[in-house]
């Protein structure tokens, strides 16, 4: 199914994030309230819990993309491998997605556009079934996960869905090399201003 291709929605950019980026994500991390907290980790978590987790997120197997709101992260999205990772860029044919935006910055885009980045790259990885799972509770993620095509079935306190994804095309395949390259020069802008600014 083609997704909507949000990028730049004023002054809201969604890019991929780096190892430049962990304490930007893990400054994100501990600014979310305790019921979006629950929510991104399917139950309560400790702030040191949060803390070892956001330390060590941008280095695990799969990709993460952050959507920034005037230059701050105001939503994080994850893209991990669900078995085994072939050889190579693919993760394979199941990969499942996980994202949350802070409160305050809700029902302003970040969430679609999130989950359209997360579906290219995860198509462009060889992905067919993205998975998502949320609490049955946590109705905006619900409403945004249906409203991109993904088939939910609840499950008690939790709601599982798959989208599923077309095969990737030269076009989608270029595009995403365009955009990672951009979110690199990106990230390097960014951890340069941090480092000047530190130094002055």
């Amino acid at each position: 199914m083609a997704l909507p291709r949000i990028q730049a929605t004023g002054r809201i950019h969604v890019r991929r994030l780096w190892p430049s980026d962990r304490a930007a994500i893990v400054a994100y991390f501990l600014r979310l309230d305790p019921e979006t907290r629950a929510g991104r980790f399917m139950g309560a978590v400790s702030e040191a819990g949060v803390r070892a987790y956001a330390e060590r997120c941008v280095t695990a197997d799969g990709l993460v993309f952050g959507a920034f709101r005037d230059g701050v992260l105001r939503g994080l999205g994850e893209l991990r491998p669900t078995g085994s990772r072939p050889p190579g860029m693919a993760l394979g044919p199941e990969a499942e997605a996980a994202f949350a935006v802070e409160h305050a910055y809700r029902r302003s885009g970040l969430g679609a556009a999130l989950f359209a980045r997360i579906a290219d790259a995860a198509r462009n990885r060889g992905v067919s079934d993205l998975h998502v799972r949320c609490l049955t509770r946590n109705g905006p993620m619900r409403g945004l996960a249906a409203k991109l095509g993904a088939d939910l079935r609840p499950a008690g306190p939790e709601t599982e869905g798959a989208l599923h994804l077309a095969r990737p095309t030269p076009f989608s395949l270029w595009h995403e090399g365009v955009a990672e390259a951009f979110d690199l020069t990106l990230a390097f802008a960014a951890a340069g201003r941090g480092a000047w600014r530190e130094a002055s």
